[in-house]
């Protein structure tokens, strides 16, 4: 059975895209925490960062920076988060990352 972020990536679920590309897509969440609040994924399945190719986050890395390039954010900031696992609080088996910017985030995700 294909997993949520799998339906969204193959377009059977519908999303608000921001950017996407042959291999990653980025779109808008659900449930934003922050002013900007978009979720990173992989199209193609993978469950988390620990099962990640090296190669395929080196894309990763590059579909990122062109990302917020894009939205002119690369110079004032972000934040880019990854949960692993139930105890990191990963809710979909699907490697994602998510960026949120926008404002001051002292109140998100504090140490």
């Amino acid at each position: 059975m294909m997993c949520l972020f799998c339906k969204i990536a193959s377009a059977q679920i519908p999303s608000d895209i921001v950017m996407q590309d042959d291999g990653f897509l980025c779109f808008k969440d659900i449930n934003p925490v922050a002013k900007t609040h978009l979720l990173i994924i992989p199209k193609q399945h993978i469950e988390s960062f620990e099962a990640v190719p090296s190669g395929l986050m080196a894309d990763m890395t590059i579909f990122i920076q062109q990302l917020t390039r894009k939205l002119g954010i690369s110079k004032s900031g972000y934040r880019l988060v990854t949960n692993i696992g139930d105890d990191g609080g990963q809710e979909v088996a699907h490697l994602h990352f998510h960026l949120l910017s926008g404002e001051k985030l002292t109140h998100i995700y504090k140490r």
